[in-house]
């Protein structure tokens, strides 16, 4: 199994990106901006505790979606606004120690952007297709509402290939 934790937006939002990401068939996971990746989160679930300790520890957040860019000629991404989420990233790091390697391999730490992608090259798409959807994104998604971030969802794949799918919810400290 894999494992993954992301940041879900609004239910509203969700579905406009979904429904966006089902006419170009890039629809692969729900929509999410990823905070941890892959990297130390093994099979064992010894870092489900201590990812929950971390989180308790985080107050919840505001953040929006920004304009749509990409990363290279490979991505298309909905741009994130608030340094929160970088922090987030970073506790959440420091809670799962993967160490350098893995770190690179899954753009962390300082190698970190946040982002919720719309469609990837590796999933089929033309360079051309790519730009085509920005502009489409640009037009019909943005602007988007800011919203507070309250909890984390941890993600899991169960066989390679598969889709992920939600695991659990993690909650954010709740602020007065």
């Amino acid at each position: 199994m894999q494992f993954f934790i992301g940041i879900v937006p609004p239910k509203e939002d969700r579905d406009r990106i979904s429904s966006f990401q089902e006419k170009w068939n890039t629809l692969a996971t729900e929509p999410h901006i990823t905070v941890k990746a892959q990297s130390g989160l093994t099979d064992n679930l010894d870092w489900l505790e201590k990812i929950e300790a971390c989180c308790c520890e985080v107050n919840c957040f505001n953040v929006q979606l920004g304009e749509p860019k990409l990363f290279g000629n490979e991505v298309l991404y909905l741009s994130v606004l608030s340094e929160k989420v970088k922090e987030l990233h970073i506790a959440l790091i420091d809670t799962v120690h993967s160490g350098g390697k893995l770190e690179k391999e899954y753009f962390e730490r300082d190698l970190y952007v946040p982002h919720l992608t719309l469609g990837q090259k590796k999933h089929g798409l033309f360079h051309s297709e790519l730009l085509r959807m920005k502009d489409e994104a640009k037009e019909v998604l943005t602007p988007f509402q800011q919203w507070k971030v309250e909890c984390v969802r941890v993600y899991v794949q169960k066989q390679r290939g598969e889709k992920y799918l939600p695991y659990k919810d993690i909650f954010l400290k709740q602020t007065v």
